[in-house]
């Protein structure tokens, strides 16, 4: 028997493992205890889709065996409690429930309560109960249970004390019975009284609530006083007493005239900040009504720009709930004006106070711009507006250092390797003897960010970066693998997907179509990346060509946040981006330059192609804590900005501000949306200041610390396997037990004709296996397929420890091969 560790998918080393044995007195069995240690340091330096893991393999002549993944991760306990426990005052015999959320940690903390310093032990008192949800509950009061109440949480890591929470159990005291009423005095009246002894407050109690004694009239009326029924004498006091509350009337109404004056002053004077100048006041209780915008104020960056002549001229007709851009995000407003030139413009308004200048779902554009026909057989357009002619609700990074291209290279031999540009999601595979013996080559891969030289005719769009690979000159004996991320949501119902190459004049030709049938090349299409075997090196890229309005491109929706100049001020910049990862490490490398912080996991949003615009906006503010400008909660984006968004990293931004600097904890809700499309939301849950803000990791997964790899390690099959393989299954076999049954079983079904021109089918198949699967963990689809095949019984599973070397026998045996 023999047992072997794996954690993340890699084998441990044999040297790392501790074994002992021992035997079993009950059954007489030999048992074998294995140990591997994990460090820290390990923990920290993994970045993976999921925690640092391990699981044991163990197999004897009877059979493998696994175990289940055994999960490793940095203990912590942070400082402060989620909910600290509040003090309570209650009657006796009534509920007292005291609240504990006790900090984040890994593991999670135990709780535990004390009372006066001294741990509570709920299973000897039935009236105290701490189960539920780490809440204290007693269930009837007594007087025993006043005291300080604490909170104590604790694991592995350390201990953490609640603020003391006091509680006060208290007898409600109260009267006793009124007395009988007193003989009636001189002045016609008689009086009773009652005591508070019931029981009588002590301790610093209260006293009982109301008056101790009354008295009435005890002639019912008929008592003569100065010669008149005491009913009808009218005292000085009471006419002094309705003076007095006249005069308070009148003074309230005077106060309230006053304040309604200076509230629709203000709302004037805020409504100028905008440079906007409400005509009809009938505006605001609904319905559509005219808007003239005119300028009211120089150097605002919020009013049309007269300093230009107007070029074309632009109606609008609006048909859902728009917005305008949020005018307090001025670091990005400094490379030009916000609103274009333009010689006439009227705004419809909903009552949902929800204003735009220049967007709706279906706007009308007439002057000089490029239309497009989308998709075939459709009558919708869409049209995108000349570059100087930026909606102004739309901000682009342009102002900030933008990088031309993400460039890394790497030498490699007779061996092969794999080069990769770590958290893009590109990736090159130079085979083994792809390059002849006795020679190297230093070979670079690069990827272009600035604008794409690929301009899309038509409707077709780019769905990946543009990269680069070479030497240009660089002849290669066995195809390479070009591993290329895309944005398509891959339906060949919806999408006719194509992968182009630059010409040297600069020019782009179509390679294949990756539905098509191609002895040149191969695109394998999953759904995040496309697999291309090349025998050439050049700059490729996808397009896609939308067969019809159901087409949808996959977009990473995130947050960041930082402040502002103004230290009450607080930024929120939402990216929707291509879901490539180049496109986001893109916007992650712009929001450190601006000290931005991600917010919030990034989230998949399926935008359609049916020509309706993008809605943000933020929900859910905090009152009292934050506020936001009038109209800037939603912004709106036009179809076709989001449809070519590979141009410009595409983002609105909002700016909330505090009431007080002592606000630290902001809560809010952004949401995305496509008009008749989908929904996402992002929970914004956060503190302002930098030092108590947990960091969000950027990437879920890490390529590569080393970009480079070459020789055996950089692949996953061992080079002895792979020939065995290779000599099995490059014999045609009369049962189809061959290659062709190889690339079925690994998902491979189309254009089988291309494999058959290799010299060596099955080494192609497993080259693109190597580039597909080379984030997967270990070789267990490769071993299913070919146990499937059956194949492996008769020629494969007969090698001989004396024919591989020892660390493959043993790498083979542990995979199943």
């Amino acid at each position: 028997m023999q047992i072997f560790f794996k954690c993340n998918g890699e084998w441990v080393h044999q040297n790392e493992h501790v074994s002992e044995e021992s035997l079993d007195e009950s059954s007489g069995l030999k048992v074998r205890e294995v140990f591997i240690n994990v460090t820290r340091q390990q923990v920290e330096d993994f970045h993976g889709p999921e925690d640092y893991w391990c699981q044991c393999v163990a197999w004897s002549h009877l059979g493998t065996s696994k175990s289940r993944k055994a999960s490793v991760r940095i203990a912590y306990l942070r400082k402060n409690f989620e909910q600290d426990p509040q003090g309570r005052e209650v009657p006796i015999e009534g509920m007292i429930v005291l609240h504990c959320r006790p900090p984040e940690g890994v593991p999670a903390a135990e709780v535990e309560w004390l009372k006066n310093e001294e741990p509570i032990d709920s299973e000897q008192d039935e009236n105290i109960d701490t189960r539920a949800d780490h809440n204290l509950i007693i269930r009837q009061a007594r007087l025993s249970d006043s005291g300080n109440y604490t909170c104590m949480a604790a694991n592995i890591v350390a201990k953490r004390r609640s603020l003391s929470a006091t509680v006060v159990v208290y007898v409600d005291g109260s009267w006793e019975v009124w007395s009988e009423w007193s003989v009636c005095s001189p002045e016609c009246e008689h009086l009773r009284i009652r005591e508070c002894t019931a029981p009588a407050p002590r301790n610093g109690g209260k006293f009982c609530e109301g008056l101790s004694q009354e008295s009435e009239n005890c002639t019912d009326g008929l008592c003569i006083l100065d010669k008149k029924p005491l009913h009808e004498i009218k005292p000085q006091s009471i006419e002094s007493a309705s003076d007095i509350a006249l005069y308070s009337g009148l003074g309230a109404a005077v106060v309230a005239v006053a304040v309604l004056v200076i509230g629709v002053t203000l709302y004037r004077r805020s409504q100028s900040d905008y440079g906007v100048d409400v005509i009809d006041s009938s505006a605001l209780t609904g319905g559509f009504q005219t808007f003239n915008f005119k300028t009211v104020r120089q150097g605002n960056s919020l009013l049309l720009n007269s300093a230009m002549q107007p070029d074309l001229t632009v109606s609008r007709t609006y048909s859902g709930p728009i917005c305008l851009q949020d005018p307090l995000d001025k670091e990005l407003m400094t490379e030009s004006s916000l609103f274009n030139p333009l010689s006439d413009i009227k705004v419809k308004v909903q009552s949902s106070f929800m204003v735009s200048l220049g967007v709706s779902e279906r706007a009308e554009y007439h002057g000089k711009n490029h239309s497009r026909t989308f998709p075939h057989g459709n009558n919708h357009s869409f049209s995108t507006m000349h570059p100087r002619n930026k909606m102004p609700y739309i901000q682009n990074l342009s102002s900030l250092p933008t990088r031309t291209e993400l460039r890394t290279t790497g030498v490699f031999g007779h061996l092969g390797g794999r080069l990769v540009m770590p958290n893009t999601g590109v990736s090159l595979l130079i085979p083994h003897g792809a390059i002849p013996e006795e020679n190297s080559w230093e070979i670079y891969m690069s990827i272009n960010q600035g604008e794409p030289s690929l301009q899309s005719d038509g409707s077709e769009v780019l769905l990946s970066p543009e990269v680069t690979c070479g030497p240009p000159d660089m002849i290669v004996t066995t195809p390479f693998a070009l591993t290329i991320p895309h944005c398509a949501d891959v339906s060949s119902e919806h999408w006719n997907i194509h992968l182009k190459k630059r010409t040297q004049q600069g020019k782009w030709e179509e390679v294949m179509s990756v539905e098509d049938e191609s002895t040149s090349c191969y695109c394998l299409l999953d759904p995040f990346a496309c697999h291309v075997l090349l025998d050439s090196f050049g700059t490729y890229a996808l397009t896609g060509e939308p067969i019809t309005d159901c087409a949808v491109k996959q977009l990473k929706v995130a947050v960041f946040g930082c402040m502002s100049c103004n230290s009450l001020d607080y930024n929120l910049r939402v990216y929707c981006v291509d879901n490539t990862p180049c496109a986001f490490q893109e916007v992650v490398s712009d929001e450190r330059h601006q000290g931005g912080q991600l917010l919030e996991e990034p989230k998949l949003l399926h935008f359609k192609g049916n020509t309706f615009s993008l809605q943000i906006s933020v929900l859910d503010i905090p009152p009292f804590l934050w506020r936001i400008k009038p109209f800037t909660a939603c912004q709106e984006v036009p179809f076709s900005r989001v449809w070519c968004s590979n141009r410009q990293p595409l983002h609105c931004a909002f700016s909330l501000e505090r009431y007080t600097p002592t606000t630290t904890q902001l809560s809010c809700k952004i949401c995305i949306r496509q008009l008749k499309g989908h929904e996402q939301i992002l929970q914004v849950q956060t503190s302002i200041l930098e030092s108590e803000r947990e960091a969000i990791t950027f990437f879920a997964q890490e390529d590569s610390t080393f970009p480079a790899q070459t020789g055996p390690k950089a692949f996953k099959i061992p080079y002895s396997i792979r020939q065995r393989i290779c000599a099995t299954f490059d014999t045609p076999n009369a049962k189809g037990k061959d290659w062709q049954m190889l690339a079925q079983k690994n998902s491979i079904n189309r254009n089988l004709s291309y494999f058959a021109t290799q010299s060596s089918p099955s080494a192609v198949i497993l080259n693109l296996w190597e580039a597909r699967h080379q984030h997967d963990g270990d070789l267990d689809s490769l071993a299913c397929a070919l146990e499937e095949i059956g194949r492996t019984h008769t020629k494969l599973s007969n090698i001989s420890e004396s024919q591989l070397d020892e660390a493959d026998f043993n790498y083979s045996r542990q995979n199943g091969l």
